[in-house]
């Protein structure tokens, strides 16, 4: 019986993360009122693409990599609706939290993590004034842009001969080329914050006053 008493007493784990903002965001039902850009931009900046096996003096950035997606995918599609170009900038917006799981990885973790990731997203994007579930058509041009990035870093950054990455991410798109110089965190969150400042004046949405500033 004190044996049982004491299993049942036991508190819950702690299913939230505090951001800098001030935020607390449950993990297992997140809430748009939870979700900052100012966080989003501070944790991307700071998540490594290849888990960080990359050359160079910094790790590129999920924070670079979503602001060269958005841009790609406007190459693709000239003309692409601002939000859906804030949709690409917010692609990997919930890396974040998560962190940037390697595609063999998330294919290992199965269903349980696809669900976890499906519901952070629909919250980012009903924060954002976005669809919860974005387009079919649109989600494929996001991913056509994020592949044809993937290229370019494969080649550039991680090692991948020009053979290998045509075979795994295919050919960039045409008129489309790309130097990567990966910037230190404080700058790829200050890039992040200012296309994504621009974008959502141009989908009309009303800028909240910063959470929090950096230098």
């Amino acid at each position: 019986m004190a044996a049982t008493a004491r299993s049942t007493s036991k508190k819950a784990p702690r299913a939230w993360q505090r951001m800098l903002s001030g935020r607390r965001l449950d993990l297992l039902d997140p809430s748009p009122f939870d979700i900052e850009v100012e966080d989003i931009a501070h944790g991307l900046a700071r998540v490594a693409r290849w888990n960080g096996q990359t050359i160079g003096g910094h790790a590129f950035s999920v924070a670079q990599h979503s602001c060269v997606v958005e841009e790609i995918a406007a190459h693709i599609r000239p003309g692409l609706e601002p939000k859906w170009r804030l949709a690409a900038l917010l692609h990997d917006a919930s890396e974040y939290v998560i962190g940037d799981m390697i595609s063999p990885f998330k294919a290992a973790l199965g269903v349980s993590y696809k669900d976890f990731e499906a519901r952070l997203e629909h919250a980012i994007h009903i924060r954002f004034g976005l669809p919860a579930k974005t387009p079919v058509e649109i989600k494929k041009l996001i991913k056509e842009a994020d592949k044809a990035c993937a290229f370019f870093e494969a080649t550039q950054l991680a090692g991948f001969t020009r053979t290998e990455a045509l075979g795994f991410f295919g050919k960039p798109p045409a008129g489309y080329d790309l130097v990567i110089d990966p910037l230190p965190a404080p700058v790829a969150q200050q890039r992040y914050l200012e296309r994504y400042r621009v974008l959502a004046e141009a989908v009309g949405l009303v800028p909240a006053p910063d959470a929090w500033h950096t230098e």
